[in-house]
């Protein structure tokens, strides 16, 4: 199957379409195989109180699948006329209409900001442009992407499957990645609670995290960091004594619990100092891995 960027904003890969051109017909109409769906929702988490959204949504098996066996809403778009109107006389004919619905639109003008779960198929080109715009979103929103990443940003679940009747590749085979968008941590927090004051530095690459605490004064490198979308959790040794913490970011508060030796307190930060987490996009053309 041919893939060009003649023009970026219409040679994206539908899902299930190599669009070299908007007239259906004029490049070969590529489904993605069901199995390949399958796991893709599966892997999302999806369930009924999710709504999908699907960029570049084909025939519209990905948000009939997320209507039908998991029970969510959504919609899908597609520059292809034809595919927009295939894909909602499939949603009828599965009885998912009114939870399953396709539009002839430009995924650079679509309103990402009701997705629970983000879908798509596209170049990797066309992944850095949209990488912003993804990482803006609700954090915690749920992003799977067939077979290309997003540059710099790793993924937090990635592998291979069979992908029988593939018709791109030579193998039949696909790549599934998944990503969570990270909440907005670096910078300086500080709180009181038993044992003293309390802060926290941190830096940010994504959805990694790593820094120092603070207790009174002490310092000591964060160890066992972890941060999936509005979720933190760290550990840190300061002196003799293990401080372990978790808890729920929200803007420019953290709430949550910390143990101390083993007992826990309430965990409530506040951040006073904001540092840019490394979000940004690569460099005008540098190429997606």
């Amino acid at each position: 199957m041919r893939m060009w960027l003649g023009w970026l904003l219409a040679g994206w890969m539908s899902f299930g379409v190599a669009a070299g051109a908007q007239d259906y017909g004029d490049t070969p109409y590529v489904p993605t195989p069901q199995v390949v769906v399958d796991r893709m929702l599966e892997t999302a988490k999806v369930t009924k109180r999710d709504f999908v959204i699907d960029l570049g949504s084909g025939d519209g098996r990905m948000i009939i699948t997320a209507a039908q066996r998991f029970g969510a809403r959504g919609f899908g778009v597609d520059l292809n006329r034809n595919l927009v109107q295939t894909a909602n006389r499939n949603a009828a004919k599965a009885g998912v209409a009114n939870r399953a619905v396709f539009y002839e639109q430009d995924l650079h003008e679509t309103d990402l900001s009701k997705a629970d779960v983000l879908s798509l198929y596209l170049l990797p080109e066309v992944n850095l442009m949209i990488r912003s715009r993804i990482l803006a979103l609700r954090p915690g929103t749920r992003l799977v992407s067939h077979d290309y990443g997003f540059g710099e940003w790793p993924p937090d679940i990635e592998f291979i499957m069979d992908a029988p009747g593939k018709k791109v590749g030579r193998d039949e085979k696909s790549k599934v990645l998944f990503y969570v968008v990270p909440a907005q941590v670096a910078g300086k927090w500080v709180w009181s609670a038993p044992g003293g004051t309390y802060d926290l530095e941190l830096d940010q690459v994504f959805q990694k995290i790593s820094g120092t605490l603070g207790v009174n004064g002490r310092r000591a490198n964060i160890d066992k960091a972890q941060l999936s979308g509005e979720q933190i959790r760290f550990e840190a040794v300061v002196g003799e004594t293990r401080y372990e913490f978790i808890g729920k970011v929200t803007n420019n508060a953290i709430n949550g619990e910390m143990r101390v030796a083993g007992a826990a307190h309430a965990w409530d930060a506040t951040r006073t100092m904001l540092r840019e987490a490394r979000f940004h996009d690569l460099k005008p053309g540098v190429m997606a891995r």
